[in-house]
């Protein structure tokens, strides 16, 4: 899975178009970033850009974006309706895809030290970056706002985490840190606006009152009457969509709606929705409904059906949903290269890729061949009677396949890190203590990538064998090859965590891993005899 990261810096400039341009390009031209919107607000004099991109990229964005305000923007002339403290007010880091929120921590707290110290700026850590209690939440760093930050700042408990403890005019303050993503969503309700507004509070977190708490976790909700729409409409701001997903607030609104006797009539997304938060939709709804549906672009029509997400304006994946906005080319350069590309590739007088990556891409082969005949044999009339079986075979070996060919290219890349360290300095002993420790830690990352593809690889036996058992016997060759180029990618990805580890000091780690990469590698091969005997006996 891609690691994909949102950043949404807002800045206190809202009216002078230059600046905000200027600070869009500066976004723009970040290499590895996607600039998703650009939304100023002239009387709060205010501009939201919402970018994303890998964790290095997004950091760069940032600090780019930062570096253009600096010089563009003098908080000793902005005035505007929205709390303010700063040039840049604040720069939140966002999980979207493969990234975890201890991840976003690391990256806000590499943004904030590296522009305190280019930009001479003070910075403040907030929400999941913060330890402080009395300092965790926006509103609580920003209170007094820009005007009250001169006398603020000197005080020994508001200290900035990162910069200088003193007044800069020009700039202000900033405030980073790492927040959940936030997804916008409005339930079209055929009644009232107090309606829409009963069922808002029935189901939001804070409830009707603090003895009364509301039904779904992280949600906030109000309603409210949309006369462009002649509807109502339940608006609905999911903090955390793990917790309480899309889909999960509308059959909640649904359901409060039918006590009340009033019809609910689709819904509608405000922004940007992660890939995941649909993916979680479609299976809740697969599931519900015991449908099978194993193509994503199938997911997602089921997604936008289910919930109505049509009934204002048409909603365009393309647009709508985050990793699908992100040109995939640059980030997986060998697995979006033709066969014939690849071949030649792996043929060229280079070390890489190599055996890794080839590895990865046979196990995803062996893997997708037995989805192949899983799905040649699902839904034809003389094999009814193992529709059940092979209904649970076809998702695990479409997800195996699918998530392997991402270990095409991560493969080639994991020695990114190592060979980073390699460069480091080395002229004093603390220098080279340090890259001694960044070294052993890219070989591990190193040795990690083809240990996931064991593992990933490993998963898809049982269906394998299920394929073995219950697959149209006519395509029984191509069950075989299947078996036998899974074991094979395997047995690739178990040399190639092999091949790193004298360089490895950790002993505990060296024993525990080879213990680990042997299993599976050993499991594998008995598996492969697993299959054929059953085709065997068939």
């Amino acid at each position: 899975m891609k690691k994909i990261v949102e950043c949404v810096p807002n800045f206190s400039e809202g009216r002078n178009t230059e600046i905000i341009e200027a600070i869009a390009d500066a976004i723009r031209k970040t290499n590895g970033v996607t600039l998703l919107d650009v939304d100023p607000g002239r009387s709060t004099n205010r501009t939201v850009y919402s970018f994303v991109g890998s964790p290095e990229a997004v950091i760069e964005g940032a600090l780019n974006s930062a570096r253009c305000a600096r010089k563009l923007i003098d908080m000793r002339t902005q005035q505007g309706e929205h709390p303010r403290m700063g040039a840049m007010d604040v720069c939140p880091f966002i999980p979207v895809s493969g990234v975890t929120m201890e991840e976003c921590v690391t990256i806000s707290k590499e943004f904030a030290a590296r522009s305190a110290e280019e930009l001479n700026i003070p910075i403040y850590l907030y929400e999941e970056a913060s330890e402080i209690d009395y300092r965790k939440k926006l509103p609580q760093i920003r209170e007094g706002e820009y005007e009250g930050l001169a006398e603020k700042i000197i005080k020994p408990e508001w200290k900035p985490d990162f910069g200088p403890a003193n007044f800069v005019p020009e700039w202000g303050a900033t405030v980073t840190g790492a927040r959940f993503f936030l997804i916008a969503y409005n339930v079209n309700i055929l009644g009232t606006k107090e309606q829409a507004h009963r069922i808002a509070l029935n189901i939001r977190e804070a409830g009707r009152s603090d003895s009364e708490p509301g039904l779904l976790k992280e949600t906030k909700a109000i309603g409210w009457f949309v006369d462009e729409y002649n509807m109502a409409q339940v608006s609905i701001n999911l903090t955390n969509y793990k917790i309480s997903p899309p889909h999960i607030a509308f059959e909640v609104c649904k359901q409060q709606a039918e006590q009340i006797n009033i019809a609910v009539a689709g819904t509608e997304l405000v922004g940007l929705i992660p890939l995941e938060a649909m993916l979680m939709a479609a299976n809740y709804y697969i599931e519900k409904e015991n449908l099978l549906i194993w193509d994503e672009e199938q997911k997602i029509k089921l997604v936008i059906e289910r919930l109505g997400l049509n009934s204002i304006s048409i909603f365009d994946p393309k647009k709508r949903i985050i990793e699908y906005m992100i040109e995939s080319g640059d980030q997986q350069p060998l697995a979006n290269l033709s066969v014939i590309e690849f071949v030649h590739s792996v043929s060229a007088r280079s070390s890489a890729p190599g055996g890794g990556s080839v590895s990865a891409l046979i196990a995803a082969v062996g893997a997708g061949l037995g989805a192949m005949v899983a799905k040649l044999t699902y839904g034809v009339r003389k094999f009814e009677n193992v529709d059940s079986e092979i209904r649970k075979i076809i998702e695990p070996l479409n997800s195996v396949s699918n998530s392997l060919i991402n270990y095409i290219d991560a493969d080639t890349n994991a020695f990114n890190d190592y060979m980073e360290a390699m460069r480091l300095p080395k002229n004093t002993s603390e220098e080279r203590e340090i890259r001694f420790a960044a070294m052993q830690a890219g070989l591990k990352k190193a040795i990690e990538i083809p240990l996931h593809t064991m593992r990933l690889g490993d998963s898809a036996w049982d269906a394998m064998i299920g394929v073995a058992c219950f697959g149209n016997i006519a395509s029984k060759s191509d069950i075989e090859v299947g078996a036998k180029a899974l074991e094979t990618g395997i047995w690739g990805a178990y040399k190639n965590v092999l091949i790193n580890m004298p360089q490895i000091e950790d002993l505990e780690y060296k024993n525990t891993t080879v213990e680990k990469a042997e299993k599976l590698a050993a499991r594998a091969k008995n598996k492969l005899e697993e299959v054929m005997s059953v085709l065997d006996k068939r």
